[in-house]
């Protein structure tokens, strides 16, 4: 009988576990609270990651032999076709803005990725039949051997559009799956927040996996002249990205839209301009929603005041006029806002000084898809007969990313641990991101160590330069080891670091400041290049990045990334130290820890 009763319990126990709903407030597919045992977590997670890993090799099968395209399909410059698929790349990330707004704001986010997931399905279809029928002429062109002819302004113009509906596509989609992944995750219940942190991690991986496949065998056919066949590989690996993120609807949680961000920071500047004058009391015991269970923005969870940025207090103020207001039943959301609206302009104004210091690392990253391959090109690519594609060379990052993210959860992670004793998480996000910019500078030594020896055995009067140094292209290998040990620290870094620190209602609007500063770095990148091309090239000069690199010396603009990257860290770890991370009412463990994300 006893033991009948037991098992019963057990049983009754079991069932409540099945029932119980998270904690963080997600939603399943029909609007109701999500249930921990039939929704998120990993069978939702490892959908994402796939998903993400195939859309990145999409994107990749474009992106990674951009420039090549441009020189040898279009017949553009080295200089002008870096700058454009610098400007191409900045503009996806600028998409993921616009991706984010509109996930945050009214569409949530898997609306949000799978509209966009459609536009770069289409733009995919564009591009390979635009290739196929217009740009490539005569067949076979596009290869190291045939150039191919010339084009029409129209057939151009369509070119551009396709790849600009990828970019729009591409980027729209980034920055919410990303988020999407971690919803999946209640990081109020202590087993899915360690899953949480563990997913960027394999959503970088699984992104990095992806374009393993495009580096290698799309970068090698596309290296040969068949860019057509590329092409519409990505189009239908974009393709089954959608229908897998499809299967996977009544699986995942959902976060309600919390309404136009734009508004609810306009609102706070109004409110405090308007009460600029009024004599502010001491304490904030008596600013409005405080005390207020109500006080939270959209449902999202309440944040607790901070003493920074005083003159935005101004908006919670309870002035005469708002008591008198009440009385009547009437709130002015422009004249007085609560608390926990006020922070959330806080936490972003807190976030901007160290997103900038991530901008010249992401100067840094982008010289992979651009400079990387034009050095490579002139080095010697063949062995044993057997010619390496020069874009192929990201391999070597990737596989960096896949054993610095091992090395990093398995045996950095829990060293630092064990070493600090009384905080077993081992490195905050923000030391990681400074870490992550110590290696970016090696690697662009590394690559200017390197361009100095190609130079040395390169052949400085040869027409076709490919191959024109005897210098082994395998020589490249540690600057991109360097770049992909870079990102494990920078890049997972960052994604983890502004998830956290940004208010519920705008994570997806963190995950785009992520995509927003490499979109700024490729900018800055183009920049830089056109100012250093205008400068070098005085007096008939070939300038550091002419057409014939053996003519150049891109050495030296390597060593010139180096020494801003190396500027951007000092001024980096001032701001790091400054930082305080975001108060979330009912996490007293992070409100305590006030050293957590310091440097």
């Amino acid at each position: 009988m006893a033991c009948t009763e037991v098992f019963k319990e057990q049983v009754e126990l079991k069932e409540e576990e099945e029932e119980a709903c998270t904690q963080d407030g997600t939603m399943d597919w029909h609007g109701h609270p999500a249930i921990k045992a039939k929704s998120g977590q990993w069978t939702a997670g490892t959908i994402i990651l796939l998903n993400q890993g195939l859309a990145t090799l999409a994107f990749f099968g474009v992106g990674v032999n951009l420039v090549l395209f441009l020189t040898r399909v279009l017949g553009q410059n080295n200089a002008a076709a870096a700058n454009n698929v610098s400007k191409w790349t900045g503009t996806v990330y600028i998409f993921s803005l616009v991706g984010a707004f509109l996930s945050d704001s009214y569409w949530g986010r898997y609306k949000t990725c799978a509209i966009f997931q459609v536009i770069f399905v289409i733009g995919l279809v564009s591009l390979s039949l635009s290739s196929y029928i217009f740009l490539i002429r005569p067949r076979g062109c596009g290869n190291q051997e045939m150039p191919c002819g010339s084009h029409s302004g129209l057939e151009i113009a369509l070119f551009y559009l396709s790849i600009y509906l990828v970019a729009l596509g591409n980027g729209g989609y980034q920055p919410n799956i990303a988020t999407f992944g971690a919803d999946q995750f209640d990081e109020d219940d202590p087993k899915e927040g360690q899953s949480k942190v563990s997913f960027f991690s394999y959503f970088y991986l699984a992104l990095n996996l992806g374009s393993l496949f495009s580096n290698t065998i799309l970068g090698y056919f596309e290296d040969e002249g068949m860019w057509a066949l590329g092409f519409w590989v990505s189009a239908a690996s974009a393709l089954a990205a959608l229908v897998l993120f499809l299967v996977g609807t009544t699986r995942y949680r959902h976060f309600r839209p919390s309404g136009n961000p734009i508004c609810r920071f306009s609102q706070v500047l109004v409110a405090a301009t308007k009460k600029c004058s009024v004599d502010m009391p001491s304490d904030a015991d008596s600013f409005f929603g405080v005390d207020a269970n109500d006080s939270s923005v959209n449902g999202n969870r309440k944040i607790l005041y901070t003493n920074e940025f005083k003159f935005l207090d101004r908006a919670a103020y309870v002035s005469t006029r708002d008591v008198d207001d009440q009385k009547r039943g009437i709130y002015n959301p422009w004249r007085l806002c609560p608390v926990t609206q006020v922070e959330e302009v806080k936490c972003i104004l807190r976030l901007l000084p160290i997103w900038l210091c991530t901008i010249i690392y992401s100067v840094v990253f982008t010289q992979m898809a651009s400079l990387f391959v034009e050095q490579g090109e002139a080095m010697k690519v063949t062995v044993l007969n057997l010619r390496i594609p020069p874009a192929s060379m990201s391999s070597f990052d990737i596989l960096s990313v896949a054993l610095f993210i091992f090395l990093y959860r398995r045996v950095l992670d829990p060293l630092v641990g064990r070493l600090r004793k009384k905080d077993l998480r081992g490195l905050t996000e923000l030391q990681r991101m400074g870490i992550g910019l110590v290696i970016a500078v090696l690697a662009m030594v590394s690559a200017g160590i390197v361009e100095c020896y190609r130079l040395k055995h390169a052949n400085k009067d040869c027409i076709h330069c490919e191959g024109s140094s005897s210098l082994s292209i395998f020589w490249q290998v540690p600057q991109y080891a360097f770049i992909g040990a870079s990102e494990v620290f920078m890049y997972v870094g960052q994604l983890e670091f502004f998830n956290a620190q940004t208010p519920d209602g705008l994570k997806s609007f963190g995950s785009a400041l992520c995509m927003t500063s490499i979109s700024l770095g490729n900018y800055v990148s183009s920049l830089l290049v056109t100012m250093v091309m205008k400068i070098s090239t005085e007096d008939h000069m070939p300038g550091w990045i002419p057409g014939n690199l053996n003519k150049g010396h891109l050495d030296r603009f390597y060593f010139l990334l180096a020494g801003l990257t190396t500027i951007d860290l000092v001024v980096y770890i001032a701001c790091a130290r400054w930082y305080k991370c975001i108060k979330l009412e009912g996490k007293p463990e992070e409100n305590d820890e006030k050293g957590r994300f310091k440097v």
